[in-house]
């Protein structure tokens, strides 16, 4: 298998050579997929990249919404998904429907939208926002109310740091939500010195338990810059393969074994490089819906 997957490793970097294309991972995606992308990101950093490429075609290894943000900042190019059925429970979980009606009740209120959400959502929003970036944000935003979807996990966290009344959507990710307060308590038993790192998706109960909060990029760059030798990781299992790579020395306790995304995980080597053969799937996103998107996802790579 190894073998096989190795020579497939290489047809898709001589493809990718031929199309003039950029390969982009989210640090959810399997490890075989990490290892061949030309970046490695969480939303934001994935976001910037595909807004400042200068490759022709874009191919990007994660949810579907992700490949809409940049098809959106990257109209001219080509963005293919290794798997069109890639999508992301929390994304779906609000529709610009449903925002347009909360608008109405709420007419001086600011929207902002978590990158996970489609481009019709995005649309109807003031400014997006990721986890990376989230507070910042919401601190910059010159309004007393805000309106944020759809994950009311992360609207929890973010709302701790402003004054700003914000009004929750009632979404959250599958994923993250299935850590349990009482999974923390067990690991930390099992390991007291180690610190436990979250990701701000997850419920309250297990965010009050961490020793640091941060986006999936912050508990890298956690991990990699503190002295702690052993970590309790409260984020999807995907991000192991750049935990160990970058901290080889160190041990990654994941706080449930239930931290996979099944979303991320249909994308693998095969469709990669069948995208790249074919050119599909293709990413397409409306146009007048995308001129409107790009406005907010500009909006949010200004906040640093």
């Amino acid at each position: 298998m190894n073998n096989i997957n190795e020579e497939l490793k290489q047809k898709i970097l001589d493809l990718k050579k031929q199309r003039n294309a950029i390969i982009l991972a989210h640090y959810y995606q399997r490890a075989e997929l990490q290892e061949i992308a030309d970046y490695i990101g969480d939303s934001f950093g994935l976001a910037k990249q595909a807004a400042e490429t200068d490759a022709k075609v874009i191919l990007f290894c994660g949810v579907h919404f992700m490949g809409e943000s940049a098809k959106i900042l990257s109209p001219d190019k080509t963005v293919l998904i290794p798997d069109e059925r890639a999508g992301c429970p929390m994304a779906d979980m609000v529709d610009a429907d449903g925002l347009r009606a909360l608008k109405a009740k709420h007419p001086n209120a600011k929207v902002v939208a978590y990158v996970n959400t489609s481009a019709e959502v995005k649309a109807e929003t003031d400014i997006c926002c990721t986890s990376s970036n989230a507070v910042k944000v919401i601190q910059s935003i010159d309004a007393d109310e805000i309106i944020w979807v759809p994950d009311k996990n992360l609207g929890h966290y973010v709302s701790q740091f402003t004054d700003k009344k914000i009004i929750l959507w009632e979404g959250y990710c599958n994923t993250h939500d299935n850590i349990r307060a009482q999974d923390i308590i067990d690991m930390k038993a099992k390991h007291p010195e180690a610190p436990v790192v979250v990701h701000p998706e997850c419920r309250p109960e297990v965010v009050e338990l961490a020793d640091h909060v941060a986006s999936t990029a912050g508990i890298l760059k956690f991990c990699r810059e503190t002295d702690s030798q052993e970590f309790i990781i409260g984020t999807e299992m995907g991000i192991e393969y750049m935990l160990k790579k970058e901290s080889p020395n160190k041990q990654f306790h994941f706080a449930s074994k239930l931290l996979i995304c099944p979303n991320m995980k249909v994308n693998n080597l095969k469709k990669a490089h069948r995208a790249l053969e074919t050119l599909e799937p293709k990413i397409e996103v409306d146009a007048e819906i995308a001129t409107r998107a790009k406005k907010s996802l500009e909006r949010m790579l200004e906040v640093q």
